[in-house]
């Protein structure tokens, strides 16, 4: 590590740029256990990029910035104004007490706050106390009261009921070069404040301690205990001032009770180099602990993938199985029953095929052709009935994927937030039977087409036409779905009649290899056509994950930029 951040600060100050935005680019959507602290730790990192990393690497010889924070009704703002010699800070005894923060600075240090360079997600304000007690305001109070070089900001109570004021409070104190921690002898060892001096002494952030209102009696027994809990936590090398129960006059504790606190503080505005070693200590602290938050932030983002790969998985599971059971029944005989059956049968006659069916293939092929050249009608029902069972298949397969993702993701991290967000995906999406029957349509246009482009060749060609286009697409389509796997009973005989009377009428006409082609063409068509009608479906659902949670290489990026800063440093 270099001498002190003031070394080589450009490149620093680059690399912690870069960090900031990276981190900035990181998103918490999925509600998994432990996000709030996540995203709290994700917030407060940027918080303090923003409102002290930066703005001090940017400027170094800025006034020092002293957060007088503590818990509600500690005093603090009674010690400010006391600190100042006047009111500039409105104490009293509702709870919370703060809730605006005030910052006051040397009237020669204006143009150090004026602007956005510290605590830019605060307004700036000026007036009275009780002319801007507004949220997400600072107020700014000019005097000459406090030495140049040094502000003080009297912020909200760390444990406040109101929880803005508790984040407020966590967020200026990450943004001091100085935090002057406000307790009492009654409170002392509470455990809101230790947990925040503990996160102080881990970042190294430069720590003074006041004990207020402590009985003249108990000094000798309260401030070495304070003492002692102080070097326990890593931090006993911060002052300890303490400030003896008093009557206040006009509102202020008396001059001899602040007198040390307010000396320490004058003696360091008036000394650059001690200010700059309270920077310098702050800022090495700040900076040294970037790793392990960006550290801890990577793991959350790693969690957060974690839940978007499965909630995403579950989608794709859940249609590759549909589109398996699709093309299952494309080969299984399971489309060649029932109304398919029966059409059939009206032109062929299922007791003949029981009886004779290898030897009567010459005559049923005779029946076929009638079939195909002469009735019209009749080829239009048989193909209805197959339009149909391939639509049935193809739609129930649909609805019974995205009934089986959303199960699935009721029972996955983030997944309820999803479905809540879009209860569209309970169901296949709107219009999806609308689009099946396009799908088959379309399809049977390209059997229709594959048969004309087959018969190009004159000889073929005339087979065709003595046939008829439309009835040889059926007996296509009937080939094209033949099997047996599927099927039982009385079905199983008449389906492989059907296979086998079929097959012999098209190799007639195309020939036997011809005809394998045109099928597996055929098939491998309707499956295309509905592994891009599914592939539309499952994105439904992965836009919904999309939606909240973009993969970019988070984690990455946040790992190298930290790996950055950590070299810069």
């Amino acid at each position: 590590m270099r001498a002190g951040p003031e070394a080589g600060a450009g490149a620093l100050l680059e690399a912690v740029t870069r960090l900031r935005a990276a981190v900035d680019a990181t998103r918490l959507p999925f509600e998994l256990p432990g996000v709030g602290g996540d995203r709290t730790a994700r917030r407060r990192l940027l918080d303090q990029l923003d409102d002290y990393v930066i703005p001090r690497l940017a400027s170094l010889d800025a006034p020092l910035l002293v957060v007088v924070g503590g818990s509600t009704g500690a005093g603090k703002s009674t010690l400010a104004n006391s600190l100042v010699g006047h009111e500039v800070t409105q104490p009293g005894v509702l709870r919370p007490t703060t809730r605006s923060p005030v910052l006051i600075h040397h009237p020669g240090d204006a143009r150090w706050f004026t602007d956005q360079r510290i605590l830019p997600g605060l307004a700036r304000v000026t007036g009275a106390p009780h002319d801007t007690e507004a949220t997400g305001a600072v107020r700014l109070v000019a005097t000459e009261a406090v030495g140049a070089g040094m502000a003080l900001l009297d912020a909200p109570d760390i444990d406040s009921v109101v929880e803005s004021n508790r984040d407020l409070a966590a967020q200026l104190l990450a943004a001091a070069d100085l935090w002057v921690f406000v307790t009492t002898a009654a409170r002392y060892a509470d455990a809101v404040p230790w947990e925040l001096l503990r996160e102080a002494a881990d970042r190294g952030t430069s720590v003074a301690v006041v004990l207020d209102r402590v009985p003249t009696e108990a000094v000798g027994e309260i401030g070495p205990h304070l003492s002692g809990m102080l070097r326990e936590q890593g931090l006993g090398e911060a002052p300890l001032f303490t400030i003896v129960e008093s009557r206040l006059a006009r509102g202020l504790l008396p001059p001899e009770q602040i007198a040390p606190l307010h000396d320490w503080l004058q003696a360091l505005a008036g000394d650059a180099q001690a200010r700059a070693e309270v920077v310098r200590h702050t800022l090495t602290g700040a900076l040294t602990s970037l790793d392990a938050r960006a550290g801890e932030l990577g793991r959350a983002l790693a969690r957060q993938d974690v839940a978007a790969r499965d909630l995403r998985e579950a989608g794709r599971a859940a249609y590759d199985e549909a589109l398996a059971h699709v093309r299952a029944g494309m080969r299984d005989g399971t489309l060649l029953r029932g109304e398919v059956l029966a059409r059939w049968q009206e032109f062929v006659g299922t007791g003949e095929l029981f009886r004779q069916i290898e030897s009567a293939v010459s005559r049923l092929r005779d029946r076929i052709t009638a079939f195909v050249k002469g009735e019209p009608a009749r080829a239009d029902d048989l193909g209805a009935a197959l339009q149909s069972g391939v639509e049935s298949l193809v739609a129930n397969r649909a609805e019974l994927a995205a009934t089986a993702t959303a199960r699935r993701w009721r029972t996955l991290p983030g997944g309820d937030q999803l479905l809540a967000a879009d209860p569209t995906l309970l169901r296949s999406g709107a219009g999806t039977d609308a689009r099946v029957q396009r799908l088959v349509r379309d399809w049977q246009g390209d059997i229709l087409e594959m048969v004309r482009h087959e018969g190009r060749d004159r000889r073929t060609t005339a087979r065709i036409m003595a046939y008829g286009v439309n009835g040889l697409g059926v007996v296509l389509m009937l080939v094209t779905f033949a099997g047996t796997a599927g099927i039982t009973g009385a079905e199983v005989g008449i389906a492989g009649g059907t296979a086998v009377v079929g097959q012999k009428l098209l190799e007639a006409v195309f020939g036997d290899q011809a005809v394998r082609e045109l099928s597996k063409k055929a098939r491998q068509q309707l499956e295309a056509r509905v592994a891009a009608l599914y592939a539309a479906e499952l994105g439904r659902y992965e836009a919904a994950v999309g939606a909240v949670y973009v993969e970019a290489g988070d984690g990455r990026a946040l790992e190298t930029a930290a790996a950055a800063v950590r070299a810069a440093r």
